[in-house]
């Protein structure tokens, strides 16, 4: 009986965690708002880009370039990338995960 209850128990446990969302897309765009206001705001205000026009944060274009995921926005945010900055040591990961879930959230309403 004991063979057959833990049996049960890993399978559950398996099952919740291939079926489980991921962490980044936990992030709190609420939360978000007022950090990408600080930080990110001064280059990306209302979704547009100032240094390089051409890569907005629109739904489009974050889709035109692989960065419509909470994952792939938060490796841009951590690394940095052409004349972007690296925000790595500057914002913690949670901090990036909530800038995340607020540039989705505000790409999907169209800024």
């Amino acid at each position: 009986m004991k063979k057959i209850i833990s049996i049960l128990v890993l399978g559950v446990a398996i099952f919740s965690f291939a079926f489980t969302s991921p962490a980044l897309a936990e992030g709190n765009s609420a939360a978000g708002a007022p950090i990408f206001a600080a930080n990110c705001a001064a280059c990306h205000a209302g979704g547009r880009n100032l240094v390089n026009p051409a890569k907005t944060l629109s739904k489009t274009d974050l889709t035109k370039y692989h960065k419509d995921s909470p994952e792939e926005i938060v490796k841009q945010m951590t690394n940095g990338a052409g004349a972007m900055p690296a925000f790595r040591g500057r914002l913690k990961p949670d901090q990036m995960e909530n800038i995340a879930a607020y540039v989705l959230e505000q790409a999907e309403k169209g800024w």
